[in-house]
């Protein structure tokens, strides 16, 4: 089976998903790169010898050598880039969250159905082993039905990741609770069954924005702009982005479609760089501790008592098949894209759910900078929904 030939528009921090995909003679290769950063394009050059190399994506999409399209530019541009791509007939890989914006998040599920271009969405946690492993034990009963989620994200090197570049600026990301939120909030819903309908929350910039050591407006990052072990503590954060406008702690509460109540914290000035997920239903509860190798989850469910360290039952949370980012989640991500790429059919991540956790985020977000107000979340076109729950295929009529 000859490989697929993938364009890659953004060639930044999730350039290693490009690296991820190219696998010549076993499925896929990279073809052509387009990114308007000279540094970008030569480490591109250097990491796909053959593949072209452009500064604007419209020479990529317009290639008719290029089979699909990973869209990993910044997040604010994801939606034009989709469009473009899927109105050109390409298979669209688009990295989370599907954009900044509920309507241009609508705008792109709306292209993908009327031109019935493939549409896939980069939510790599829904392979993460620990979020598969409390999935199967949720639906084995072991906390019976579900009726309330609480996680808690602790963002330890949040002064590195989000607070140079910019994921600081609300033009770009809308917020955190957006951006990086979204992640969890895919998570939540999969794990919970059901959608949000309403939000409120709060949050305030509490440590990044007193700092006041930032570069000047267009001077790059630092060689240094992050280490392994951290700039630690958070005040010893150097050359921050110019402007930091974005919250670096929230608080958000939430009503799913089902009934179930939900709480999400975020923390972006931790020492620790973990989730934490606490499901609990009608006969149990579990709890993660760690969220990759060596980690587990516990399950409390056959009496009732004080508080007891030692669980009814543990159980490992197991390495993924094979090395790759986000604990192993990356590779199964492409492994996933690429099938879908060539057969089409049933993907464990979903268009429909990656709108629904920007719309749960943007309207959050909406909340907090509006004094807590509670927000509803705009339901999605019956139609589009139908649409992509039947494997992006239209209902064939009698």
């Amino acid at each position: 089976m000859p490989d697929v030939r993938i364009g890659v528009l953004g060639y930044g921090l999730r350039g290693a998903l490009a690296r991820t995909a190219h696998r010549p003679g076993r499925g896929a290769v990279v073809a052509a790169v387009a990114d308007p950063d000279p540094g970008a394009r030569a480490g591109a050059a250097a990491a796909f010898p053959g593949a072209r190399i452009h500064a604007d994506p419209a020479e990529v999409i317009g290639d008719p050598g290029i089979g699909a399209v990973l869209v990993l530019t910044p997040d604010h541009t994801h939606a034009a880039l989709a469009c473009e791509a899927l109105r050109a007939g390409r298979p669209v890989f688009v990295e989370k969250p599907l954009d900044i914006s509920v309507e241009r998040c609508d705008e792109v599920l709306r292209t993908a159905y009327e031109t019935g271009t493939r549409l896939y969405v980069g939510h790599n946690m829904r392979h993460m082993p620990v979020v598969r492993l409390m999935r199967e034990l949720i639906a084995a009963g072991a906390v019976g039905t579900v009726k309330t989620v609480w996680i808690r994200h602790f963002v330890g090197y949040g002064g590195d990741w989000y607070f140079k570049d910019w994921h600081a600026e609300r033009r770009f990301s809308h917020g955190l609770l957006l951006q990086k939120a979204a992640h969890d909030l895919d998570v939540l819903h999969w794990l919970a069954g059901s959608y949000t309908e309403d939000v409120q929350a709060m949050g305030d910039l509490m440590v990044y924005g007193a700092n006041p050591h930032r570069r000047a407006p267009g001077e790059p990052k630092t060689a240094d702009w992050y280490t392994e072990d951290g700039h630690w503590p958070p005040a010893a954060q150097r050359d921050l982005n110019p402007v930091i406008d974005v919250e670096d702690v929230s608080l958000m509460n939430l009503r799913l479609g089902n009934g179930v109540l939900a709480a999400y914290q975020q923390c972006h000035f931790t020492p620790d760089y973990w989730r934490n997920y606490t499901v609990i239903g009608d006969a149990g509860r579990l709890e993660n501790f760690g969220d990759g190798p060596g980690g587990e989850v516990r399950v409390w469910n056959t009496r009732r008592s004080g508080h007891r360290a030692e669980p009814d039952a543990r159980h490992p949370v197991p390495a993924a098949p094979s090395e790759g980012g986000h604990g192993g989640a990356d590779p199964l991500l492409i492994d996933e894209f690429l099938r879908f790429v060539r057969e089409g059919g049933p993907t464990d991540t979903s268009p429909v759910a990656a709108r629904m956790a920007v719309a749960a985020g943007y309207g959050a977000t909406q909340s907090l900078r509006d004094g807590g107000t509670p927000r509803g979340v705009p339901p999605l076109d019956p139609a589009l929904a139908a649409y992509f729950e039947n494997g992006q295929r239209r209902p064939v009529t009698p």
